[in-house]
């Protein structure tokens, strides 16, 4: 028999909690569980009108009550709303108009496959948002999305090129001290253990 992925559905009002639940009821492979064994649950919906200070909340909650990953049914969202959803840590979000059951489903396994759902709009207003964030917040202060700054990518880079300290110090015209500073910046705040781990890390993010 199929192992049935155990899903929570939450919502601040019944009538919505009962339908989004109902329309998983008897679908192939889902089981609703209810508020005894939300512990148990591999992913939660989330049903509201906005992404407000209490859908919010209860994503936060369900998370510390164990809830691996949270999907959010929402009948409007804006940018703000949008954002607020992915910061507390949301892995999917669906317009409650598009929420059928076959969108339901699939949006539960692609969470439980460690994906995300989102409408293709939205995506792309995530996309403007964090390009305007690399513009004009980020890159003014010489830091890229990775969280590094260029020279700290630059020097990663001439580690991996195999130069030693005072060389990377004389091709960037910086002293070996603050050479050595921003390298152990880089391992310090990306709790890295060494240079390689540094270098191994930069590869694996494709900044070098």
């Amino acid at each position: 028999m199929e192992d049935r992925i155990r899903v929570f559905v939450y919502a601040g009002d019944p009538i919505s909690e009962t339908g989004i639940a109902g329309q998983l009821r008897g679908q192939p492979g889902i089981q609703v569980v209810g508020d005894t064994d939300v512990d148990a649950a591999e992913v939660a919906i989330v049903v509201t009108d906005e992404v407000d200070a209490e859908s919010k909340r209860a994503i936060t909650a369900l998370q510390r009550n164990g809830v691996p990953r949270v999907l959010v049914v929402v009948t409007r969202v804006d940018d703000a709303g949008l954002l607020a959803a992915l910061e507390v840590g949301a892995c999917g979000i669906l317009r409650r108009a598009e929420a059928r059951p076959d969108r339901l489903v699939t949006a539960i396994r692609a969470a439980v496959a460690g994906d995300g759902t989102m409408p293709p709009d939205l995506l792309g207003r995530l996309l403007d948002q964090v390009g305007r964030l690399q513009r004009q917040v980020l890159g003014p202060r010489g830091i890229t999305l990775a969280g590094l700054a260029e020279r700290e990518i630059e020097v990663l880079r001439l580690i991996a090129d195999g130069l030693d300290t005072s060389e990377i110090a004389t091709r960037l015209c910086y002293s070996p001290r603050t050479v050595k500073n921003v390298i152990h910046d880089v391992t310090s705040r990306l709790q890295l253990r060494n240079r390689s781990h540094a270098v191994a890390y930069a590869m694996r993010e494709g900044l070098i």
